[in-house]
């Protein structure tokens, strides 16, 4: 998503400039070409998760995988992007030179062969986590499982689960898409979860959005569905963050009339948390509670005490009988890929440095990152980025700098965790990211307006960023 994306901003914004996407797979499509578990899904809608450029026309809200990965591989065609994309180079090492105003990329293109190029603005479009494994804690006993152990995120082409017991430990979004996607074949299928989670239902085709694009010209159509989408988005995002309690109650009614009265709902479905400390876990048209209704899918809601043989022996003493277990139990994030950065031999400790704009580190040149929204669409913040990144670059043409800089020069700016999502995957990663700072242009937004005001509209040059020409200081 995010390399597509900004391929397309710079060769239509900067026409003058030259660049290469390196991509670590031998194929397009990042997280949708690496994720291949039965019924992958967005759960974001497609019309703020396609790009603005090309708007997505499917009339499905709510789009599966494969459908998504034919859009971007569809996408990197008509532009040309496909031919700039060098595959299998998988990136280890950035080093910048401040007496060359040049970066230095190291690349593994085939094991040993290493292959390094430069290049005066460096872009990371990598995503934040780690594309090699996904998370699964340490229980007592797996090695004793005769059963079959699998993670999402590595899902083999020849599991076969017809006719299997089948025991997923997780309740967040992968688990919520999973289980009633193996339901249709498995002898049935338990969720596992320590504590429960907010699953929302909402219908795969926005009938609203159909209506307008039936009746209006397609691009006038596909912006306001766009904004439509956004600002219903922030919308109730606010009002839920505003309104915790109420929002809860809201949340949990829904859940009742999906499952009925004399379902456990305080136990199953009432998490500890509130709406958007986590993010929301999307079940297109109910799909998740009409497989509980139909008694393919149970909830249990416990932790492991061991695996055995033929299962999972529960702390309540109660055993689960499994053929196969899926780990849904996360993802390991990694900043910036988890490519080394280092400036003038210095390395880069991710962890000791702010976020600027949401796009650049503190007292790193020429260097932006993408990381998209954890309460939208990642596309949205995507493209800010990507044509913030196009504005900086045409500011500093016109003005010959070869270097910008965000420098920290408030000595009242007091550094907080860059977010304040209670998901495991993000507290066990916040230690080695990015800060962001107490206040702008260092504070962090989840907020799409601000953003557009912010990366589109304001200053360039805000007074935080340092210029210089080849190593000499601009002047403002």
């Amino acid at each position: 998503l995010s390399g597509i994306c900004a391929a397309y901003y710079l060769q239509t914004r900067c026409p003058g400039k030259r660049y290469a996407i390196l991509e670590s797979r031998d194929a397009i499509g990042g997280t949708w070409d690496l994720f291949r578990y039965p019924g992958v899904r967005s759960d974001s809608d497609m019309f703020t998760l396609g790009y603005s450029f090309r708007p997505w026309r499917d009339p499905r809200a709510i789009a599966g995988g494969p459908a998504i990965l034919a859009y971007l591989r569809e996408t990197a065609a008509v532009y040309g992007i496909d031919r700039r994309i060098r595959f299998g180079h998988r990136v280890h090492r950035a080093a910048w030179s401040s007496a060359e105003a040049r970066w230095t990329v190291e690349a593994e293109r085939a094991p040993g062969e290493v292959v390094r190029l430069t290049c005066s603005f460096l872009l990371m479009c990598g995503g934040y986590y780690d594309y090699a494994r996904g998370y699964t804690p340490e229980w007592p006993g797996v090695a004793r499982f005769a059963g079959r152990l699998v993670h999402p995120q590595e899902w083999p082409a020849d599991l076969d689960y017809a006719g299997k017991r089948v025991v997923i430990v997780g309740s967040g979004a992968t688990a919520v898409t999973l289980a009633p996607a193996l339901a249709r074949r498995a002898a049935h299928v338990t969720i596992l979860q320590r504590s429960p989670t907010y699953v929302v239902s909402r219908p795969s085709h926005d009938a609203a959005a159909d209506r307008l694009r039936r009746r209006l010209p397609r691009r006038l159509a596909a912006g306001l569905v766009r904004w439509r989408s956004v600002l219903l988005g922030l919308y109730y995002y606010r009002l839920m963050r505003r309104k915790p309690a109420e929002a809860r109650d809201t949340l949990l009614r829904a859940v009742r009339a999906q499952l009925g009265p004399d379902y456990d709902v305080a136990t199953h479905f009432t998490p500890r948390y509130n709406p958007w400390d986590q993010r929301l876990c999307l079940a297109p048209d109910g799909d998740f509670f009409a497989a509980i209704r139909a008694g393919a899918v149970s909830v249990v809601t416990d932790r492991i005490d061991t695996f055995t043989e033929t299962g999972i022996r529960l702390r309540s003493g109660a055993d689960l009988a499994a053929d196969i277990v899926v780990t849904a139990t996360g993802l390991v994030m990694r900043w910036l890929g988890g490519v080394r950065v280092a400036v003038d031999g210095a390395p880069v400790d991710p962890a000791r440095a702010l976020t600027y704009k949401g796009a650049m580190l503190s007292d790193v040149p020429n260097l932006a990152a993408i990381f998209g929204y954890t309460n939208a669409s990642w596309t949205l913040k995507a493209e800010l980025i990507a044509r913030y990144v196009c504005r900086l670059l045409n500011y500093m043409d016109r003005r010959g700098y070869t270097t910008c800089t965000p420098r920290r020069t408030d000595p009242a700016l007091v550094a907080e965790p860059l977010l304040d999502f209670t998901s495991g995957y993000v507290q066990r990663a916040l230690p080695a990211l990015p800060r962001q700072g107490s206040r702008r242009p260092w504070r962090l937004y989840q907020n799409y307006l601000l953003d557009t005001l912010t990366l589109r509209l304001g200053r360039v040059n805000d007074g935080t960023l340092a210029f210089a020409r080849h190593g000499r200081r601009g002047a403002a």
